[in-house]
C-alpha cells in the first residue's frame, strides 16, 4: 500500500479530511479495513505513515504499514 497522486476512478471511495482528499480503492478497503494516514515529522526523514486494521504482508498492493517520504510514492 502506498501514497500517490491520482484522479478519482469509479471504484474509489473519496474521503476529505483537514483540507486533504484521499482516494481509496474499494477492494483495498474491504481487504484492509480502516486505513489511517498520518504525517510523521522526523526532520529530513519526514513523510506519511500508513496503518490498517487488517495488515497484510508481502507483495505489492498489500496492507502492511509503510511510509512515503518526499521522494515520491507508488
Amino acid at each position: 500500500m502506498g501514497l500517490a497522486l491520482d484522479e478519482p476512478k469509479d471504484n474509489d471511495k473519496v474521503y476529505d479530511q483537514d483540507d486533504l482528499t484521499f482516494l481509496v480503492e474499494e477492494g483495498l478497503m474491504s481487504t484492509c479495513g480502516a486505513i489511517q494516514v498520518e504525517f510523521i515529522d522526523a526532520g529530513p526523514r519526514s513523510g506519511f505513515g500508513i496503518k490498517s486494521t487488517n495488515p497484510i504482508s508481502g507483495g505489492s498492493g498489500g496492507c502492511s504499514s509503510g511510509s512515503c517520504g518526499s521522494g515520491g510514492c507508488g
